[in-house]
């Protein structure tokens, strides 16, 4: 769904090309419960330590961004308080969204005109940034590619919060991308990894990407058989979904823990905090990408884990995940597709070339 706000043109009335003038561009607006469309808004001129930087890619998280879409998100939650461009709240019409990809078209910072470079903003065709809110790509990694930076940064901060698992037997719900990309970490960190996945193509690509998947009808027998029934130290929840979390519980051995990845927003969670919960001494522990625990403050830094994303975004297979492409004037049908779990669609992207 396409459209403009009252009292300003849109896109079809500027025939000088998709970028429209040099003071506005179009933007993705979030309208109501699984409605967006597309908005004219202004661009401003950059200061000092800004650039200007014109759209290649954006892509769609299928976290956080699939519950603004749905309106499962409290309308006075703060979009972001870590990221300059995502101000305000998730009270309608709001823009969303934090992984682009571009080329950088004037800069008054240290990035040269030219730079391919990620950005945290939402959908935008063109917009301008402060320099600390872009990350120069390597010219090895596909820049379509570079939208999925945000997701390796965030299984990187789970798997940083899951600790010490080399040889041990842990548990990841839910292969989507994140999923796949912490249990991939995961296993590079030693540990022995099962996934679970109701759904059977998306087991199938993450055995392609390197992850042993199971259904959830057989999870608890297959930690059972690689635990000698003690049960797993560590299950990271990554499904979006919060029946799955008591299951998770379920998992655990003796202090073990439920790691959740997943935001659920206005969902309603039932958990057992009965017996198994209180007389196994389990813990049940957020992990989120915005900031760096305290724990790990001495040594972990925004700057270094975005680096060390950045080597990571290397060498995972992000091109597996990355499986459709859609053009930026039809991202009502990108989330509609993503509501509706469409089968082969892992991850999607706007292009807006």
């Amino acid at each position: 769904m396409t459209g403009t706000g009252c009292g300003h043109p849109g896109p079809e009335d500027h025939p000088r090309g998709w970028g429209g003038p040099p003071s506005t561009a179009r933007a993705l607006r979030f309208l109501g419960p699984r409605e967006v469309g597309i908005r004219e808004v202004d661009v401003s001129t950059p200061v000092e330590g800004e650039a200007t930087v014109r759209t290649l890619w954006s892509g769609i998280s299928t976290g956080s961004e699939l519950l603004a879409y749905r309106g499962s998100i409290h309308p006075a939650t703060a979009l972001d308080d870590s990221i300059g461009s995502l101000g305000g709240t998730f009270t309608y019409p709001f823009g969303y969204g934090y992984s682009c990809v571009g080329v950088v078209e004037r800069s008054r910072c240290d990035v040269e005109e030219g730079t391919t470079v990620f950005a945290f903003h939402p959908h935008q065709e063109r917009f301008t940034v402060p320099a600390g809110e872009m990350v120069r790509l390597p010219g090895s990694l596909e820049p379509r590619n570079g939208v999925m930076f945000p997701m390796v940064e965030t299984a990187l901060q789970i798997a940083l919060d899951a600790g010490d698992v080399k040889s041990e037997t842990v548990v990841v719900t839910g292969m989507g991308v994140v999923g796949i990309l912490t249990a991939l970490l995961l296993s590079r960190s030693g540990a022995a990894v099962i996934g679970s996945e109701p759904a059977s193509w998306r087991r199938q690509a993450a055995l392609q990407a390197g992850v042993e998947a199971v259904h959830p009808s057989q999870l608890a027998a297959r930690c059972s058989e690689a635990t000698s029934g003690a049960g797993v130290p560590l299950v990271v929840e990554a499904t979006g979904r919060p029946e799955v979390l008591d299951d998770c519980l379920a998992l655990c051995a003796h202090e073990g823990t439920v790691l959740v990845a997943s935001w659920y927003g206005t969902q309603p969670v039932r958990v057992d905090l009965g017996g198994r919960f209180h007389r196994r001494r389990l813990t049940l522990r957020s992990t989120q990408v915005s900031t760096i625990p305290a724990s790990l403050s001495h040594r972990w830094t925004v700057a270094r884990r975005r680096n060390s994303a950045l080597r990571l975004a290397e060498e995972l297979p992000l091109g597996l995940l990355a499986t459709t492409e859609v053009p930026f004037e039809q991202a009502a049908s990108a989330y509609s597709m993503l509501d509706s779990h469409a089968e082969g669609v892992m991850h999607v992207t706007l292009r807006y070339h």
